[in-house]
């Protein structure tokens, strides 16, 4: 195991170049973590065969072929957050990372609730995630239809597709949840071989697509398959869901750090090269995706999505065998988001910041994992299924509002890194230091102000846009009021019982950040201690 270098000091950004007494948080977590492998943990994240297959469908009905301008919309906006990111990441290299970093920006107060949003995001992505199965694995055999049997209608959006997807989401976060408890090597392990799986597959996809054209790429350019009346932009800005749903969670690499090898070098990286890998590859099997279906117009594209093209286009067998491939990456994705809710929950309660946080804070001797918090954030995800599956909307709603809570997290950071960038403009509010190998941490100098403040502009108008109550996202009856407004009833709530415990724990005055100091250099490995019998 290595140990960083931690010190302790409860002030917000601008004092923590003082000198602070030399305690810091316990090395619990082993440094089992490598390049790859923390690459791989925002890639999966992410996941672009999991959640492309997931969404174009709904993304295609919404908007037409032109809902591709979609995604380099939010790949741009995505891409300041991740710089923004980035440059956190090689200053606090902490599990919980965006608990952690606007913590420190902001102070506990703000910092405990865009922890509390982001745990309950995460653990609807976890659900949303593991639901993704119902877009593949009925199409790679039949049988995998269990409720209706094989002849009955597999489509998301079906009474009998939405049970399935319930039944074999929960199927699925009960392997994730085995897989997380057992060990760090072991996540690390699936994952990337997830991921490699996952590249190879979208790889495999794009070529294939682009080999058997129905139309050139200028596709993109028209309405085509958009059924909808009277002006496009709200159809535009609603079939955004996709991209936006897509392009989340490439900070999962910061939630990793303190079981990352040289993290202060590492995951500032992984942080970008997980998103802009996962932009290029997503936009081009959009592209591909559109120019191989048979038909825009007929409805099915609209149905059944990308899954459909392959069937369609490859025959049986080969499209069943790609779709393997976006199975494999549906279970990468779900272990990865898993694993990202459960090291933010780890890293409140350690703090004593959460309800039964000396259980939360438990890690296993033996296995180095946080136990009980994989298990929480996997029944967490699995009853968000389960209180839903008479929801015809489930998975359009569950995609909406998680992406929402994750952007509104996120503002929870970049807002207030905006605040002391504009306050300490000499300084570019952020302390100075050097990596593992002695090189100066990540930073965006002098234009890290206009970069922040884009990034904060953007995700404010992808927020306003993600729980605007739709009817086609939140309420497909078309006349029941509380689901339409299901978003922001839930976010409320969630927010009215966060305060309520807040305020009756007094956490304001009990939670006491430690800070990681701006060098670090990593001490040799320590042979893990053996668990009691």
């Amino acid at each position: 195991m290595r140990r960083s270098e931690l010190t302790a000091a409860s002030r917000p950004v601008g004092d923590i170049t003082t000198s602070p007494a030399p305690v810091g948080y316990p090395p619990e977590l082993r440094r089992g973590v490598g390049g790859f492998a923390s690459f791989a943990a925002g890639f999966s994240f992410v996941s672009i065969l999991t959640t492309v297959f997931q969404l174009f469908g709904l993304g295609f009905g919404l908007g037409g072929a032109a809902f591709f301008w979609t995604w380099p919309l939010v790949f741009a906006g995505q891409l300041l957050v991740a710089l923004c990111f980035a440059e956190l990441a090689a200053r606090w290299p902490l599990s919980g990372a965006i608990y952690q970093w606007s913590s420190r920006l902001s102070g506990t107060t703000v910092g405990w609730f865009t922890g509390w949003i982001m745990i309950i995001g995460q653990i609807l992505t976890v659900a949303a995630a593991a639901i993704a199965a119902q877009a593949v694995l009925p199409g790679i055999w039949s049988g995998f239809q269990i409720v209706g049997g094989p002849g009955a209608d597999p489509s998301i959006v079906s009474p009998t597709g939405a049970h399935n997807a319930v039944l074999l989401g929960c199927l699925l976060l009960v392997i994730t949840t085995v897989v997380n408890i057992l060990g760090i090597r072991q996540m690390a392990a699936a994952t990337s071989a997830g991921v490699a799986v996952e590249i190879v597959g979208v790889i495999a996809l794009v070529l294939v697509l682009f080999f058997l054209p129905e139309r050139g790429p200028q596709v993109v350019a028209h309405t085509t398959g958009w059924a909808g009346g009277g002006g496009y932009f709200g159809a535009f800005l609603a079939s955004s869901l996709m991209a936006a749903y897509v392009m989340v969670g490439f900070d999962s690499a910061g939630e990793l750090a303190e079981e990352t090898h040289s993290p202060r070098r590492t995951t500032p990286r992984t942080i970008l090269r997980a998103l802009v890998t996962s932009g290029v590859g997503g936009a081009v099997l959009i592209v591909s995706g559109l120019m191989a279906a048979s038909s825009l117009t007929d409805g099915k594209l609209a149905a059944g999505g990308l899954s459909w093209v392959l069937t369609d286009r490859l025959g049986a067998v080969v499209g069943r065998l790609l779709l393997c491939c976006v199975a494999v990456a549906v279970f990468a994705c779900t272990l990865a988001v898993q694993t990202s809710g459960a090291r933010m929950m780890y890293s409140m309660a350690r703090e004593g910041a959460l309800p039964g946080h000396r259980y939360l804070a438990k890690v296993s001797a033996r296995t180095g994992t946080p136990i009980i918090t994989s298990i929480v954030v996997g029944a967490g995800a699995a009853i968000a299924l389960l209180v839903n599956v008479r929801q015809s909307a489930i998975f359009t709603a569950l995609s909406s509002l998680c992406i929402a809570m994750l952007y509104l997290a996120y503002l929870g950071v970049t807002l207030p890194l905006l605040v002391v960038r504009i306050r300490q403009r000499r300084t570019g509010g952020l302390p100075d230091g050097v990596d593992e190998t002695g090189r100066p941490l990540f930073s965006l100098g002098r234009g890290g102000t206009v970069i922040t403040a884009l990034a904060v502009l953007y995700q404010v108008g992808m927020t306003v846009n993600l729980l605007w109550p739709r009817a086609e996202i939140y309420d497909l009856t078309g006349g029941t009021w509380w689901l339409r407004w299901s978003a922001l009833l839930f976010i409320g709530l969630c927010l009215v019982a966060g305060a309520a415990y807040f305020l009756a724990r007094g956490l304001h005055r009990r939670i006491e950040l430690r800070h990681v100091s701006h060098t670090h250099v990593e001490p040799p490995s320590v042979e893990p201690v053996a668990e009691p019998a």
